[in-house]
């Protein structure tokens, strides 16, 4: 079951722009971490997305230019430095946007409005101090993504009650009408599926 070609292979072709299926691979693997790196650098959803997709493009004509390079450090630090880039810029784009103060009238906590404000210099601080446990985070849902396309959904449903909605076994079995026997059982094939594409998709990366 290949869940996801290898780092190498991946990138390689994403030098060719027009292989769509290559660069949906890739955005549907690393979205998810550029827009959370975006949010918790005070960026807000519509910007966030914006960055996202500027983050890909960026990606994209570097890898035609063929400028990324292996044996200068990981690629998993090469997306972060661009994706530092692209939030940094878009703190610019629209700074008075982003730094319009508040009414002091309409203030209600104990909090000066000029504090509540992202501060720009330190997204990159931001970004760094979330990146790796951000990174395993992604790579997780990404694992369940896939997972998910490749057992029933009945298994799936087993899965997502018990483990990831912290159900009991007992209350999993009398919901969906199964054996506290077949919660378990799904909860290890499932579980080790995902530890398994996790690190396909670590490999790949690292």
């Amino acid at each position: 079951m290949d869940l996801i070609v290898t780092r190498q292979s991946l990138l390689g072709r994403l030098q060719q722009w027009e292989d769509d299926k290559s660069w949906r691979e890739f955005f549907d693997t690393y979205w998810r971490i550029i827009y959370s790196a975006a949010r918790k650098a005070g960026l807000n959803d519509m910007d966030a997305q914006e960055v996202v997709q500027e983050t890909v493009l960026s990606v994209a004509k570097e890898m035609k230019a063929d400028k990324y390079r292996p044996e200068l450090g990981s690629f998993k630090g090469w997306l972060k430095k661009i994706t530092s880039r692209r939030i940094a810029d878009q703190f610019r784009k629209r700074p008075q946007a982003r730094f319009e103060l508040p009414d002091p009238s309409k203030t209600t906590s104990g909090v000066a409005p000029i504090e509540k404000l992202p501060d720009p210099a330190s997204a990159e601080d931001v970004v760094d101090a979330n990146w790796e446990a951000d990174w395993r985070q992604n790579l997780i849902d990404r694992a369940l993504e896939l997972v998910r396309n490749e057992v029933s959904p009945f298994q799936f449903q087993i899965f997502d009650l018990y483990v990831m909605r912290g159900q009991s076994a007992a209350e999993v079995a009398q919901a969906l009408g199964v054996s506290r026997t077949q919660v378990f059982l799904a909860k290890h094939r499932i579980s080790a599926l995902v530890s398994k594409t996790v690190r396909r998709l670590e490999k790949s990366v690292t």
